[in-house]
Protein backbone atom coordinates (compact mmCIF):
# COMPACT_ATOMS: atom_id res chain seq x y z
CA UNK A 1 0.00 0.00 0.00
CA UNK A 2 1.18 3.48 -0.58
CA UNK A 3 -0.18 6.59 1.48
CA UNK A 4 1.22 10.08 1.10
CA UNK A 5 0.10 10.48 4.77
CA UNK A 6 -0.59 7.83 6.37
CA UNK A 7 -4.02 7.99 6.05
CA UNK A 8 -5.20 8.26 2.78
CA UNK A 9 -4.60 5.72 0.43
CA UNK A 10 -2.88 6.11 -2.95
CA UNK A 11 -2.65 2.70 -4.22
CA UNK A 12 -2.20 -1.11 -3.33
CA UNK A 13 -2.29 -4.52 -4.60
CA UNK A 14 -2.85 -7.89 -2.86
CA UNK A 15 -0.51 -11.19 -3.73
CA UNK A 16 -1.82 -14.67 -2.33
CA UNK A 17 -0.46 -18.25 -3.43
CA UNK A 18 -2.52 -19.83 -6.43
CA UNK A 19 -2.22 -22.29 -9.24
CA UNK A 20 -2.59 -22.57 -13.03
CA UNK A 21 -3.39 -25.41 -15.37
CA UNK A 22 -0.37 -26.07 -17.12
CA UNK A 23 -2.98 -26.43 -20.35
CA UNK A 24 -3.46 -22.81 -20.08
CA UNK A 25 -0.61 -21.44 -20.25
CA UNK A 26 1.37 -20.88 -24.06
CA UNK A 27 3.00 -24.04 -25.63
CA UNK A 28 7.18 -22.11 -25.39
CA UNK A 29 6.24 -21.13 -21.40
CA UNK A 30 4.58 -24.35 -20.64
CA UNK A 31 7.43 -26.78 -22.24
CA UNK A 32 10.08 -25.28 -19.71
CA UNK A 33 8.28 -26.23 -16.42
CA UNK A 34 7.71 -29.66 -14.73
CA UNK A 35 4.98 -31.68 -16.01
CA UNK A 36 2.28 -31.52 -13.07
CA UNK A 37 -1.49 -30.59 -14.21
CA UNK A 38 -1.47 -27.49 -12.20
CA UNK A 39 1.94 -25.04 -12.08
CA UNK A 40 2.22 -22.93 -8.42
CA UNK A 41 1.49 -19.36 -9.36
CA UNK A 42 1.25 -15.75 -7.15
CA UNK A 43 -1.63 -14.02 -7.90
CA UNK A 44 -1.13 -10.20 -8.14
CA UNK A 45 -4.69 -9.68 -6.74
CA UNK A 46 -6.71 -6.02 -7.76
CA UNK A 47 -3.79 -3.62 -8.25
CA UNK A 48 -5.67 -0.22 -7.93
CA UNK A 49 -4.18 3.55 -7.64
CA UNK A 50 -6.94 6.01 -6.42
CA UNK A 51 -8.27 8.33 -8.96
CA UNK A 52 -6.61 10.95 -6.87
CA UNK A 53 -3.26 9.72 -7.70
CA UNK A 54 -3.46 8.37 -11.96
CA UNK A 55 -0.46 9.90 -14.05
CA UNK A 56 1.94 9.74 -11.42
CA UNK A 57 3.93 6.54 -11.63
CA UNK A 58 2.27 5.11 -8.99
CA UNK A 59 0.55 1.97 -10.89
CA UNK A 60 4.76 1.39 -11.92
CA UNK A 61 5.59 1.80 -8.23
CA UNK A 62 3.13 -0.70 -7.05
CA UNK A 63 3.96 -3.51 -9.89
CA UNK A 64 7.66 -3.34 -9.27
CA UNK A 65 7.09 -3.80 -5.42
CA UNK A 66 4.61 -6.78 -6.34
CA UNK A 67 7.73 -7.99 -8.83
CA UNK A 68 10.17 -7.80 -5.58
CA UNK A 69 7.42 -9.13 -3.48
CA UNK A 70 6.93 -12.39 -5.53
CA UNK A 71 10.36 -13.04 -6.06
CA UNK A 72 11.62 -12.72 -2.41
CA UNK A 73 7.97 -15.17 -1.51
CA UNK A 74 9.01 -17.56 -4.47
CA UNK A 75 12.23 -18.22 -2.09
CA UNK A 76 9.88 -19.87 0.54
CA UNK A 77 6.36 -20.87 -1.28
CA UNK A 78 7.30 -22.19 -4.79
CA UNK A 79 5.71 -20.14 -7.98
CA UNK A 80 6.55 -20.22 -11.78
CA UNK A 81 4.44 -17.34 -12.75
CA UNK A 82 2.87 -13.86 -11.47
CA UNK A 83 -0.57 -14.12 -12.46
CA UNK A 84 -3.19 -11.60 -12.58
CA UNK A 85 -6.94 -10.68 -14.10
CA UNK A 86 -7.40 -7.43 -15.95
CA UNK A 87 -10.74 -6.39 -14.92
CA UNK A 88 -11.35 -4.05 -17.91
CA UNK A 89 -9.20 -3.01 -20.93
CA UNK A 90 -7.51 -0.02 -19.40
CA UNK A 91 -6.13 -2.47 -16.57
CA UNK A 92 -5.11 -4.96 -19.35
CA UNK A 93 -3.63 -2.44 -21.68
CA UNK A 94 -1.63 -1.45 -18.24
CA UNK A 95 -0.42 -5.25 -17.96
CA UNK A 96 0.43 -5.63 -21.59
CA UNK A 97 2.77 -2.56 -21.59
CA UNK A 98 4.44 -4.08 -18.78
CA UNK A 99 5.26 -6.77 -20.62
CA UNK A 100 2.70 -9.53 -19.34
CA UNK A 101 1.45 -12.29 -21.37
CA UNK A 102 -2.55 -13.19 -21.41
CA UNK A 103 -3.09 -16.83 -21.41
CA UNK A 104 -4.70 -17.91 -24.61
CA UNK A 105 -7.61 -19.42 -23.03
CA UNK A 106 -8.64 -16.06 -21.15
CA UNK A 107 -7.17 -12.92 -22.96
CA UNK A 108 -8.12 -10.66 -19.63
CA UNK A 109 -5.65 -13.51 -17.12
CA UNK A 110 -1.81 -12.45 -17.92
CA UNK A 111 1.34 -13.49 -16.53
CA UNK A 112 4.69 -12.82 -16.08
CA UNK A 113 7.43 -15.49 -15.42
CA UNK A 114 9.18 -15.57 -12.24
CA UNK A 115 12.50 -16.54 -14.10
CA UNK A 116 11.89 -13.18 -15.84
CA UNK A 117 11.44 -11.05 -12.88
CA UNK A 118 14.60 -12.66 -11.10
CA UNK A 119 16.39 -11.71 -14.56
CA UNK A 120 14.80 -8.02 -14.60
CA UNK A 121 15.88 -7.41 -10.91
CA UNK A 122 18.90 -9.27 -10.66
CA UNK A 123 19.74 -12.93 -9.18
CA UNK A 124 20.58 -11.30 -5.20
CA UNK A 125 16.85 -9.66 -5.52
CA UNK A 126 14.61 -11.33 -3.08
CA UNK A 127 16.89 -13.54 -1.48
CA UNK A 128 15.99 -13.94 2.06
CA UNK A 129 18.72 -11.94 4.25
CA UNK A 130 20.38 -13.35 7.33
Amino acid sequence: MITPDGKTIAGFYTLSAHVVSLADLPDNVARKLPRYPSIPATLLGRLAVSVEFHGRGIGELLLMDAFHRALANTREVGSAVLVVDAKDERAREFYLRHDFIPLPSQLNRLFYPIKTIEKLLGPLQGRKRD
